[in-house]
This record gives structure tokens, sequence and C-alpha cells, in this order.
């Protein structure tokens, strides 16, 4: 179960001053209820402030002390706070007490509410009981408030059952109504008829309305006087335009409402808005030629086919002058005021039909519903329903919005002072209170709703100034008077003493402090100005040129009376020293290391700095391996402050980017999964490496940042790990389960790779001999080829030509 706390409002409890009474809703999945709770006024105030703002407003009257706060009491004991230090008359009235203030002399008023009149609610409307009908309870209070107290009181509202109804029907007559006219004809019994299932009191009563006889508005050539309709063929025959006309006053002969109906004509306007608003103001204004009984529901059904002239609308004719609110009915029941005034405007219109407890229902077509809604925004009480173009349904929309008025009830507030504060906290049927709210609504006919209202009084008015205001539900004629008068002045000064002993007597003596003469000085005035006020004053003054007594006491003659302070102490010759207002590191004085002297603050062994808040003790910078900051940064006010890129933590122990990380980390790697290392021999591995290791049969290393780390077992073998810093500042590390080893050479193989290569390179080295040699004997052939073919050619030129060609022959073949 979820519980929510709202206060709604606090009532001081009257018996015991020093505590304090409020009310909170408590609510859960399925309800909601009050709670009252009562507390000391201290342990109210003092965590929400921190100080005892009585005391710290340096109120230097009763009058201004209970301005201060409405928990702030004034002490009138004449003795009361004799010393060296102005002790405060101002403060809570517990504290008061406590510091001797006998509880006679206290001054703390507080709000009180007395019901004058609380007449109960009735359960029926009509019958011989119809005119003493209540339905809000009370009727009549008086509040007693004191500024800034908080108070409240209780409202009830009940809708009666059989509650007498007063129905106006105000019509548009203007031509395009034609239709809707001839469905209203019997409308009387039809209404009354169905009326009487919900009330056996209903009257009736009807007015008819165009819009201004003037131009722009209407037709104003002479031939259209008389008949506006002149020349218009669809419809060539129509009564002359005005502005309202009331037919028939309420009354509860229906027939004589169905006779009137049938007697009237439609009319004719040149403009498609029409002068609706100043109908629905005469209607409402004019409450004796209308009809309407005090004693019954006020409803006003205001039936068109187009938008209506807003105020500033008339002055397109030439009419400046705003509607003054007022009834201008003639003789003969018409608007005589038409054309001398401008329409209404929508606020003075809100405000003359809830001042008559009107209900306005704007019947209206379809398109024009939307226009209509926005209206009902701004005029308070007021309902719209979609009119069909025929006005068929007409009794239907009445009944309707008859139920939907009577099915909510909103409190309005009226002639409320400015410098009261006031809020609604709303509890219907389903007994939930809403705060905030002031309406119900979804009720049956003779449901009771209640509303809380809490009531503050921000300021004070003028002396001998009486208040009052208005709370009433829209549309009723039932209210509650409320009046106020205000706690603003002290019992004790209804007896200040004038030319008091006390005050030497020359001054007056007023709740405990003396007011002295023009001239004189002192807390019992007995100081004069002039040259002695001179030199008291002076001796009163660190310097020439300061504040007497540094504005923080009183010169008496030719000492300071400091004052006090919830702060602290106050002293000095001049009242220019205090325990209080030294430096402060995160709002404690002095770090809470150090003693406040005259503003300066004096630190413990241990601490240094303006406010103390620097501890010179490296203890807490030294990291589990015994190093200043992990060899990574300095010790400034017993913290680590790192230098080294990248470094973070309590000691700057963890560091991935570091050159040494992986040095660091390697050990830990060691003595936690092999139990080997340096650590391992020290038996100190739990202590130093408290990182999350995790194991892995192949290591990943996408992470961008993890930083991989390599290093050469005793064995020959390597050993790979990550190292990572959480985001949550814990240190992982991810390593293979087993360091990576490779197998032993074959000695066989190395033999016979070794032969291979030695053979290999002797075919080779073989190989280049013998092509490097067979080039060169090609080369030597082919010189000698050359040089004996020269030869043999040389020989056969020397043979005489008469040799036979047989010794030629021999000769060329011989040998050489």
């Amino acid at each position: 179960m979820c519980l929510s706390h709202f206060v709604i409002y606090i009532h001081i409890n009257g018996d015991a001053r020093n505590t304090l009474q409020y009310n909170a809703l408590q609510c859960n999945s399925t309800n909601c209820s009050f709670t009252t709770v009562t507390v000391p006024v201290c342990d109210l105030l003092r965590p929400l402030s921190g100080l005892n703002m009585c005391m710290s407003g340096s109120a230097t009257s009763c009058e201004e002390c209970l301005l201060i706060h409405p928990s702030c009491a004034w002490c009138a004991q004449e003795d009361f706070g004799r010393g060296r230090t102005l002790t405060s008359r101002c403060d809570f009235s517990q504290n008061l007490q406590k510091r001797g203030c006998d509880s006679r002399f206290i001054e703390d008023p507080h709000s009180s509410i007395s019901v004058l009149t609380n007449m109960p609610l009735s359960s029926k409307g009509s019958g011989s009981t119809q005119y003493d009908v209540i339905q809000i309870s009370p009727q009549n209070i008086s509040l007693s408030l004191r500024p800034g107290d908080q108070t409240w009181f209780g409202v009830q509202v009940r809708q009666v059952e059989d509650y007498p109804v007063d129905l106006y029907y105000l019509m548009d007559l203007s031509l395009s109504m034609k239709d809707d006219l001839d469905t209203i004809r019997n409308l009387g019994t039809k209404l009354a008829l169905e009326m009487g299932k919900l009330t056996s009191n209903f009257r009736l009563g009807f007015g008819s309305f165009v819009d201004k006889n003037m131009s722009p508005f209407s037709y104003t050539a002479p031939k259209y006087q008389e008949n506006p309709c002149s020349g218009y063929k669809l419809f060539p025959n129509c009564v002359p335009t005005f502005g309202f006309r009331h037919i028939l006053s309420l009354t509860d002969k229906v027939d004589r409402f169905n006779e009137e109906v049938q007697k009237q004509m439609v009319s004719r306007n040149r403009d498609a808005p029409e002068g609706g608003f100043d109908a629905i103001l005469q209607a409402a204004v004019c409450k004796e030629e209308i009809g309407w009984r005090k004693e019954a529901y006020h409803l006003l059904v205001f039936a068109t086919d187009d938008v209506p002239h807003l105020a500033l609308d008339g002055r397109l004719g030439g009419l400046v002058q705003p509607h003054d609110g007022r009834c201008h009915l003639n003789d003969q029941n018409e608007y005589s005021a038409s054309t001398k005034m401008d329409y209404p405007s929508l606020a003075l219109l809100g405000e003359k039909l809830a001042e008559n407890n009107i209900f306005l229902i704007f019947a209206v077509t379809k398109r024009l519903y939307v226009i209509y809604k926005n209206f009902t925004a701004l005029i308070p009480g007021t309902t719209v329903e979609i009119l069909d173009q025929d006005s068929k349904n007409v009794i239907q929309l009445i009944i309707t919005a008859y139920n939907n008025i009577r099915s909510k009830v909103e409190l309005s507030v009226w002639d409320h002072p400015e410098d009261i504060s006031l809020s609604f906290t709303a509890t219907c049927q389903d007994g939930k209170p809403l705060p905030g709210l002031r309406k119900c609504a979804d009720l049956k006919i003779g449901d009771t709703v209640s509303f809380n209202v809490s009531v503050e009084a921000r300021g004070c008015p003028p002396r001998g100034t009486d208040q009052r205001f208005t709370i009433k539900p829209v549309g009723f004629k039932d209210r509650l008077e409320v009046l106020v008068d205000y706690q603003c002045d002290c019992g004790c000064s209804r007896t200040a003493q004038t030319n008091s002993s006390i005050c030497s007597s020359i001054g007056t003596y007023n709740c405990g402090t003396c007011h002295c003469e023009p001239g004189y000085l002192g807390a019992r005035c007995e100081c004069q100005e002039g040259e002695a006020s001179s030199m008291y004053l002076s001796a009163c003054r660190e310097a020439e040129g300061k504040q007497i007594c540094s504005g923080r006491g009183e010169c008496s003659c030719n000492q300071c009376l400091c004052y006090e302070s919830e702060f602290g102490k106050i002293y000095g010759s001049f009242c220019e020293c205090d325990d209080f207002s030294c430096a402060r590191h995160k709002g404690i004085l002095c770090s809470g290391h150090g003693e406040c002297h005259c503003g300066e603050c004096k630190c413990h062994a241990g601490y240094i700095g303006d406010n103390c808040n620097c501890s010179t003790e490296t203890s807490s910078c030294i990291s589990d391996d015994g190093k200043m900051c992990s060899g990574r940064g300095n010790c400034v006010c017993g913290r680590c402050q790192c230098t080294e890129p990248g470094a973070f933590g309590d000691t700057c122990e963890k560091c991935p980017t570091c050159p040494d990380a992986c040095g660091t980390k390697r050990e830990c790697i060691e003595c936690r999964l092999f139990n080997s290392g340096r650590l391992a021999d020290n038996q100190t591995c739990q202590r130093l490496c408290k990182d999350e290791i995790i194991t892995v049969e192949t290591l990943r290393t996408e992470d961008p940042s993890a930083v991989l780390c390599l290093y050469k077992t005793d064995h020959d073998c390597v050993m790979k790990f990550t190292y990572s810093e959480h985001a949550s500042g814990q240190s992982i590390l991810t390593a293979l389960k087993e360091p990576e080893c490779g197998g032993g050479p074959d000695a066989l193989m190395v033999l016979l790779a070794v032969v291979g290569s030695i053979l290999l390179v002797g075919v080779v080295l073989l190989a280049v001999w013998k092509l490097v040699i067979t080039i060169h004997d090609r080369r030597e052939f082919s010189r000698f080829q050359n040089a004996r073919s020269r030869a043999r050619y040389e020989m056969v030129s020397t043979i005489p030509i008469t040799t036979s060609p047989m010794r030629l022959f021999s000769a060329f073949f011989s040998p050489l």
C-alpha cells in the first residue's frame, strides 16, 4: 500500500498553544481519509528552516513579532531578559516560558471561527416549507484571522427534492426561425407535463428578440419600418424589427404561454448576428417584470440559430456608451435602450446572471455548438445543448439541461478580499477528498456534498477594517456570509502607559518595552540626546563611520547591549564578534573540525584551512600496496589527487592505461590463479588482490576499453589477460585458464632438415656451376668456329688459278 500525504489545512490547538494540529490526507488504492496530526511548534518549524525565525526577525514590538510567523509569540513581562545581552522577547511560546516568561504575559493570538447561524439542511423544496428551504449550511460565520495563520471551516450543500422552477423561454424571432416558431406553439402544455415529473411547482414565461433597429444591423429605409420583409418574395410580410420584447411573465397557467406564442410573428434584420445578449441581460435584471421568484431555480432558455453581437459591435452603428447593466423595459415591455447603448460584454452578462441566480441554457443549432460552448467557459452556470433546425427536440433539450444543472454543485466566492487566501477541498458522493476542487458532479437530487475551506490572511488591513465575503453555490439563492476581523494587535497594547515611571517618566511603556520621547535614549529612556548623546554613541562605535554596536545591538547610554541570535552568540564591546559568521564547508561551520571565534575558524589538531576542511592525515591516501596514492598522485587534505593520466580511485589505484597497469595486475593473476609470484610468497594475495577475475578458454579483445596484457611464465609459456574498469568502479580481469605453451623439437626431423638443406644447397651450387661452365664453353667454341672459318678463307684465296680442281679440293679439305 502506497500512502501519500497532503497538508490540507492547519489548525492551532487553542488548549495547548505550543502545538500545531494539521490534517493529513492519507490515500491507498481504494479510499482516502483525513488523519489529525499534533506536533510541537518547534519540532515542526525548526527542521524546515534550520533556525528560529522568530528571534532572527529582530522584532522590536509585539505587533512586528506577530507578523513574522503565526507561531511567534511576544513576552510582555517587564523584567524579562535583563542583562548584558538584549534577550529577544519574540520567540516560540514554549521557548519564552522556558526562558522565564510567565504565561500570563505571553501574547500569542490565534485564528478562530465562530458559527453565527447554522440551520439544518432541508430535504424538500415545495409545500408549506418552500419559503424556508435551506440548501447550504452554515449560513453565517465569523472569522478571526492572524496573518499567516491558516484555519478552516466546513460547508455542506444539498440539492433538495421538488424544488420550485421558473423557466423563461427567450426565442430568436428573426426570419430564419419561422419554422421553429411553428414548432413551439404548443410548447407550454408539453413542457409543463414533462417538468411536472421533476417538480410540483413550475412556472413558464416567454420573450423574444431580433436585433437593434438601426443601421447596419437592420433595414432602416422608410419602406421597411412597418414591414422589413417588404419585397422579400419567400416571406413578404413580417413585424417591425425590435431589440427585446417581454411577452409573458412567469406563470403556472401554461395555456397562457400557448396563446401568446401563437400570436407571435417573425421579423427580419439585416446582418447575420442577432441581438440576443441584449435580451439575455434584460431578462436577467428585470426581475419584477419577468417575475423571478426568490425561492425557485431560475432557468433561462436562449434559442437561436445564429451567433450573437458582442460588446463593441455597437460602434458600427455609432453606439459608444457601454451597457449599464440595468433594466430598460418601457410600458410596452420592450427594451427601450436598444438604440442607445452598446451590446453587453460577456463579463457583464456573467455577473448579472450570477447575481440573480440564473442558469442560462444555450439551445443552438449544431453548427454553432462550438462557439457557444466557448461562451460557457466564460459565463459560470451556463450550459449548451444542440437544437434541431425546427426546434422539435426543445422539450427533451430543456429536460436534459435541467438534469445536468441539478447533477452538479459548484461554489463561487463573491467580494473576495485581496488579502485573504482561500483554498477548497471537495468531498463528493464517493467520500474521497479532492484537494483544489470546489465542484461536485454526477449527483442525484437529494444528495449532500461537503467542502473544506481553508482560509489564510496574508496581511493586516488598516486598523478598524472589517472584511466580509460570500460563498454561494452557482445558481442557488442560498449563501454563506463570512465576516472577517484580524488579529493584528496585541492585548498588552491596550494597557500602554504614557509617561511611565518604568521609562523614567519620559516614555510610553508598551508590552514590556519603552518607547522614549524624542530626545531620549536607552532601554529605560535614561539617556538624553545632545552633547551627552554624542559621547554615549561614540562609546558604542568601534570606529568613526561604523554602525552603532555594529548594527547588532543597542547603545544603552555608554555600552552596547548585543541582540540575541538564533544562529549563535553575539559578543564584544561593540557586538563585533560572533560564533557563527565563520567560513563553512558544505553548510557546516568550520567543517565541524574547528571553533568559530570572532569570524575566524580555529581548527582542531589535524586540520588546516580557512574553514578547517583540510586534513593533515595521510593514512587515507596509502594504497593497499603501501604506496602513497599508488605512486600516481599526491595526498592533499587527506585525499589523493591523481596526477597520472587515466588514474582514478580513492588512492589512484585504478588506471588501465598506465604503463605499469599490466605489471601490477600480473601479480594478482599469478597468485590468484596459479598460487605463484611475489604476492603468494608474502601471503598477501587476498588482501591486495580483490579484483574480479574471469577465466575463459579463448580470450576476446574486441572491447576498446579493455587493455590486453601478456607476460612470459617461468616455463617459457605466454599468459594473456585483459584489464578493464566497470562503470561501477570495479576492476575486471579476464584471463586464459592456462598459459599458451609450444611443444619440444624432434631431433631426427631437425637432422634430416639440416642434411636436406645442405644437399639442396650443394645441388643448387652444382647446377649454378654447371650452368656457368656451359655458358663459358659455348662462348669459347663459338670463337673457335669463327677463327677457323677465317683461316680457311685466307688459304683458298692464295691457291693459283691453274691448279686443278682435284688439288683445290684437296687443299680446301686438308687439315691446317
